[in-house]
């Protein structure tokens, strides 16, 4: 009977002449250890017979990039599928792909996105997040960037100056797209069109929003604007709003969501029985699906939630700096896949 004692990490440590951490570290393929080091590593831990010729070839291969991809929290049907996809690679990931984590952090919250990406910048080697426009994201991102650890934003950005890839529309271009269906569908020369928002700290939702009353202003100068309403991609918030809306302007021929939860717009018009206001927002989901086949919404802008998460992680793996702009996909009942 073979009494010998498999050798244990610290005697890897000690042959090596590295910390206990570093060990797991290279044993766990993870971040944080200089090429030379993970040599000497994987050399003691051959030699005393830890790991074999093969394993220590697999385990001294390229590693596979430490992927986190932050997403705000909250009831945004098109946020909440994103995540459900990032989830599903995760369980179909191959030993050779990305190691992703998705991590749900407070909405519209500077500060606890600001946090999550230095806590992230400790494991992983390259973050995908959905950004607010705000100072503090914007000194953590170039912290962590000076670090080493990739960024790209997804659907809403940092602004040019920030320096990080994006992944995602040409929102200026779609909030006048917003404006054209809106003005044209209406087929009123006068009128009231309204602004649905999450917040204008998404600088996708300002930039939508800049877009839209560009077009209105420049081709549909009889329709007026009675204000944006922040919802904060919250289904009640918006219904509230909707319904003040009607309230307030009995001549609203139009609204334009420039966010998410739009299935409380639609839930105001039903119950009000204005079905007759045109309806644009954005995000292909089961409440707007449903709202486009009962005539409740008008148009629907999508960005396809599979191809967002490639190329995001292509422009991680790939290191893309100035990634194209997505398709616009714009779905209507008749054309709903």
């Amino acid at each position: 009977m073979d009494t010998a004692k498999k050798p244990l990490l610290t005697d890897i440590a000690a042959r090596a002449n590295v910390s206990l951490a570093t060990v797991d570290r290279v044993v766990n393929r993870r971040k944080g250890v200089s090429e030379r080091t993970r040599r000497r590593v994987l050399e003691a831990a051959r030699a005393l017979g830890y790991i074999g010729e093969e394993e220590a070839a697999h385990i001294g291969a390229e590693r596979a990039l430490n992927i986190a991809v932050l997403l705000p929290a909250g009831t945004n049907p098109y946020l909440r599928l994103l995540g459900e996809r990032v989830k599903a690679r995760i369980g179909l990931a191959g030993a050779s792909d990305p190691f992703l984590r998705c991590l749900f952090i407070e909405s519209f919250d500077a500060d606890a996105l600001a946090e999550a990406l230095r806590k992230c910048a400790d494991w992983a080697d390259g973050v995908a997040f959905f950004a607010i426009e705000h100072p503090k994201v914007r000194a953590a991102a170039e912290e962590i960037a000076a670090r080493g650890v990739r960024l790209v934003t997804l659907v809403s950005n940092l602004g040019e100056r920030a320096g990080v890839a994006h992944i995602g529309l040409d929102n200026h271009a779609v909030g006048r797209t917003g404006g054209l269906l809106v003005g044209r569908l209406a087929g009123r020369t006068e009128g009231a069109v309204a602004l649905v928002a999450g917040s204008r700290n998404y600088r996708a939702h300002s930039d939508r929003e800049a877009g839209f009353l560009s077009l209105i202003d420049e081709m549909f100068p009889g329709l007026t604007l009675v204000g944006l309403r922040e919802g904060h991609d919250d289904a009640g918030e918006n219904y509230r709003h909707t319904l003040a809306l009607l309230d307030q302007q009995p001549n609203l021929v139009g609204i334009y969501n420039v966010g998410g939860s739009s299935g409380g717009i639609t839930r105001a018009l039903r119950e009000r029985g204005r079905e007759d206001v045109v309806f644009v927002g954005h995000g292909l989901t089961a409440d707007t699906r449903r709202a486009l086949l009962d005539g409740t919404m008008d148009a629907v802008f999508d960005q396809d939630p599979d191809v967002l998460l490639d190329r995001g992680i292509h422009s991680l793996t790939h290191r893309e700096s100035a990634p194209a702009p997505l398709k616009l996909d714009i779905y209507f009942r008749e054309n709903l896949p």
